[in-house]
């Protein structure tokens, strides 16, 4: 009971989907992907084996058409099932069950899959296939801007409540560890699309590297600026020295979880100055 969408980036090698419902903590459901293979999102009843099979049939070198087959033809439950589904190479396929509630459908394209049961109609699944192939931007930006063209469409005739975000890319998580390159939920709130973009750019400000054009030289105004935020936040209890300022800055970047901000002595990414500022 659920609209989603599956995208891929041949630029970036990244796989991913971004889902919306009105249930509780859809994105432990509904999304499932790995690096490398290929992206699937399981709803409407959802059979949450589909994801685990269908990854590891894109692992064998199958098609993502074949793939649909190949999962849904022993399910005796198939015709109350809906899933959406991306290969290695970027091929999607959609299924929708001839027994998932009204409206329910998908539509499959270059690089893209959206589908969605329980819908208002069927310009929820139109709206997400028309933004995602017109939005320039990465494939998280895509993919969150079709879903959240989906809900202006219409989206879940029931409602909203949860949403979520899964982008994977070979070695994209945490340090490189794994392929997790953004996972993001939101559990329970009264717009989770929404709340899900809010924390997206958040999750952009903790682990996307600097921007060239954002970096600038702690001097003039801006140094002045700096002062005074650091010294209303209490990193900086008075300005006596270039060290103490510099200090102060080293101790907050560290405190809010800005390490891959970070830069050398005399600079700063603005992005971080913006942050502080909005900062009570």
């Amino acid at each position: 009971m659920t609209f989603s969408i599956v995208g891929y980036c041949p630029k970036e090698k990244e796989w991913g989907i971004a889902v919306q419902s009105k249930f509780l903590g859809v994105g432990a459901v509904v999304p499932f992907a790995k690096a490398g293979v290929g992206a699937v999102a399981t709803q409407s009843y959802a059979n949450t084996a589909y994801g685990p099979q269908a990854l590891e049939l894109f692992a064998q070198g199958k098609s993502a058409q074949d793939v649909i087959e190949l999962i849904t033809k022993d399910d005796p439950d198939r015709e109350l099932r809906q899933v959406g589904i991306i290969d290695a190479n970027g091929n999607a396929a959609t299924f929708t069950g001839e027994k998932c509630y009204d409206w329910a459908g998908g539509i499959a394209g270059e690089h893209f899959a959206a589908q969605g049961n329980i819908l208002v109609d069927e310009r929820t699944v139109q709206a997400m296939a028309q933004t995602f192939k017109n939005t320039e931007g990465t494939l998280a930006e895509r993919l969150l801007a079709a879903l959240d063209a989906g809900q202006d469409a219409g989206g879940d005739s029931r409602g909203q409540q949860s949403a979520a975000l899964l982008v994977v890319k070979e070695k994209g998580g945490y340090a490189g560890f794994n392929d997790r390159y953004i996972d993001l939920r939101v559990d329970d709130h009264p717009q989770p699309i929404k709340e899900l973009i809010r924390i997206y750019h958040l999750q952009q400000l903790y682990f996307a590297p600097p921007k060239q054009e954002r970096i600038a030289a702690i001097e003039g105004e801006l140094k002045e600026e700096l002062v005074t935020h650091l010294k209303r936040l209490n990193y900086l209890k008075e300005n006596n020295s270039e060290e103490s300022l510099y200090e102060a800055l080293t101790t907050y970047i560290h405190t809010e979880n800005f390490e891959a901000r970070e830069l050398e002595k005399g600079k700063i990414d603005l992005d971080i100055l913006d942050y502080m500022k909005k900062q009570g």
